[in-house]
């Protein structure tokens, strides 16, 4: 029985798991067109609309709407409208998109502390640069409450890793101590409200980044599906804590058609692996073995030890050949 058939949605990241600046990665948009369930994304990136991004998908072939669409900056404001009037003001760092949806929420959306807004928010934007950050700076420091939409350090872009948002955060919140409260993944919220979109009882959160995309879709008791294209390479996943495991992993996302049994960790492709004290080793395979074969095999044993290992010894020729290429 595959992945696919034991859910009935599957709530997927974009950046770095759909696409990688933009285009789509390999095999991706046939997956999603003929998997036969509805999909949701939800996407820590707040600085695109959800009516930009279903543009975004349908352009690289994909059918989808803004109602496909959860994104970080709609889910900050949501927050934020649980903690201040409506009305009030508030001061936004990031995209133009982000102010029209704060403005949509019914917020009066200001862009000086001199204008003593009730509350900063901050999502990602290319724009963004020392003129806002220092503004949401002052006001929260003259007592502004402070959210941010997402805490992603970093990003997938086509050379590889651009500054996220939460850098960003973090120079503002080393300028002003203060803590922002963050409505993004890996909170469950998000994943709830995608869910709830399509009426799913049994969704799959499919995502590349285990702090952000598995621990959130673990936080909201949904199964989980780690694709190796994006942020989290192997050797995270080999020492990730209980609460950022995923059920699944595959080497992206046209292995969600495969067994359930093969896509769990466990030993497969001629591989086995053991303990030996500290390390783990990994000894077989043959030609036709994969990497992803090599890391379930590896991950059944390194995550029933109690802590992560300190070495993976290849021991075959074969395992040396996948392990080198490790990340």
């Amino acid at each position: 029985m595959s992945v696919l058939s034991k859910h009935d949605a599957l709530l997927l990241d974009l950046d770095g798991t759909v696409w990688e600046g933009g285009r789509p990665l390999s095999n991706v948009v046939d997956v999603i067109n003929t998997c036969g369930v509805p999909a949701v994304y939800v996407t820590n990136n707040a600085s695109r609309s959800p009516e930009a991004v279903a543009t975004m998908l349908t352009d690289i072939g994909l059918t989808a709407d803004s109602g496909d669409i959860v994104t970080s900056a709609q889910a900050v404001l949501q927050l934020a409208a649980e903690e201040i009037p409506s009305g009030a003001k508030v001061l936004i760092i990031g995209a133009d998109s982000f102010r029209d949806l704060a403005k949509d929420m019914g917020f009066s959306v200001v862009s000086s502390a001199d204008d003593k807004p009730a509350a900063v928010l901050q999502g990602f934007d290319k724009s963004v640069g020392w003129e806002q950050l220092t503004e949401g700076a002052l006001a929260i420091r003259a007592g502004a409450k402070y959210f941010a939409s997402n805490l992603d350090t970093s990003l997938p872009i086509e050379r590889g890793l651009g500054v996220g948002n939460g850098s960003l955060v973090a120079a503002v919140q080393k300028a002003t101590g203060v803590e922002p409260v963050s409505a993004g993944k890996p909170e469950p919220a998000m994943f709830f409200l995608a869910a709830k979109k399509v009426g799913s009882k049994k969704p799959l959160a499919v995502g590349d980044r285990i702090d952000t995309d598995i621990v959130g879709g673990n936080a909201a008791a949904m199964n989980t599906f780690h694709v190796l294209t994006g942020v989290s390479g192997e050797l995270e996943l080999i020492e990730a804590p209980v609460e950022a495991r995923p059920n699944f992993i595959g080497a992206g996302m046209h292995e969600l058609s495969l067994p359930i049994s093969q896509v769990r960790p466990g030993p497969q492709g001629d591989f086995t692996a053991r303990c030996d004290g500290y390390d783990v080793l990994l000894q077989g395979g043959n030609e036709s073995s994969t990497s992803v074969q090599a890391l379930r095999t590896v991950l059944e044993v390194a995550w029933s030890m109690p802590v992560p290992p300190r070495y993976i010894q290849p021991r075959s020729e074969f395992a040396e050949k996948v392990v080198s290429k490790w990340r």
